[in-house]
């Protein structure tokens, strides 16, 4: 799991080991190392350091079945209108390769 300190006590209470990012940057640099850890099958992101992962970074993990990186919403304090739906398109988007309008 990648999100930042504020975040990581609580899943490591629960048993979760975690990688704490202070900055999208030093999210970046950790998730490359993780993306070349063969121990790793599945890599849950903090939404804020998954949306600034660069385009490079998000072709690799196109191509390569595992680790499965998996997004995760973090705190908020605000509703979030659409993100759910948003999520959704690009995810359907990636999989057929056009956008697509939900109704």
């Amino acid at each position: 799991m990648l999100c930042r300190p504020e975040v990581a006590a609580g899943f490591a209470l629960a048993g979760i080991p975690v990688l704490e990012a202070a900055s999208p940057a030093e999210a970046i640099d950790r998730f490359r190392r993780c993306l070349d850890d063969p121990s790793l099958g599945i890599i849950l992101v903090e939404d804020r350091f998954h949306d600034q992962l660069p385009e490079d970074l998000r072709r690799r993990m196109a191509r390569k079945p595992l680790p499965m990186v998996v997004p995760f919403p973090g705190p908020v304090w605000e509703t979030r209108t659409g993100a759910a739906e948003s999520y959704i398109v690009e995810l359907l988007r990636q999989v057929i390769g056009y956008r697509v309008r939900l109704r």
